[in-house]
């Protein structure tokens, strides 16, 4: 199965375009991670159609809080080349399943810290602020520190059935099904009949 990491980091944020649709807000940077050659990538908006290579033969999209977020705004340049929906590729958001079975809205950060004793190098409006700067390296480390975190969140709950996260002063943790996770021969063969 063909898997894709990916986050994405913005040039603005919700208060700039009075929304709180994802969609409205422009990408300045997406990192991803592809499993089919264990490498990171980095892609600037001239460079997306590099990337569509690695989304368009992806068997499933990985995110943490990519439902809401990464996958809406990523679909709408997506659409805009002409190359169908990305709705139509599998996708798995870590964040949605946590939430699901815990109730809990948890943050990467506090997962990081939990399960692999880690902070995240930055947020979300550091990012806007480096490109408004033109500090674009920064925004890639950033933004390939949250893929691999975002990948290790993955792999560690494939693994063990759950995700340790930091609350307060206290360690907690959620067990989670991953069982649908990965779609199995069986399940494809099911949704072909």
């Amino acid at each position: 199965m063909k898997k894709v990491v990916f986050d994405i980091e913005t040039k603005n944020i919700f208060q700039d375009v009075g929304s709180r649709d994802p969609i409205d807000l422009d990408i300045s940077l997406v990192g991803l991670y592809d499993y089919e050659t264990d490498k990171y990538h980095t892609f600037l908006e001239e460079e997306f159609p590099k990337m569509w290579e690695f989304i368009k033969k992806a068997d499933l999209l990985i995110t943490f809080n990519g439902e809401y977020f990464d996958i809406p705004l990523l679909n709408k340049y997506y659409k805009k080349a002409g190359l169908g929906d990305l709705k139509d590729i599998r996708s798995l958001d870590v964040f949605k399943e946590i939430k699901n079975t815990s109730g809990k809205w948890l943050k990467l950060d506090n997962i990081a810290v939990g399960t692999f004793g880690i902070n995240k190098s930055g947020d979300g409006l550091d990012a806007v602020k480096w490109w408004r700067e033109g500090e674009i390296e920064k925004i890639k480390k950033y933004c390939l520190d949250d893929v691999k975190i975002t990948k290790d969140v993955y792999e560690y709950a494939m693994k063990n059935k759950k995700l340790i996260y930091k609350e307060g002063p206290f360690m907690k943790e959620v067990k989670l099904d991953t069982r649908h996770w990965e779609p199995t021969a069986e399940v494809k063969t099911q949704s072909l009949v």
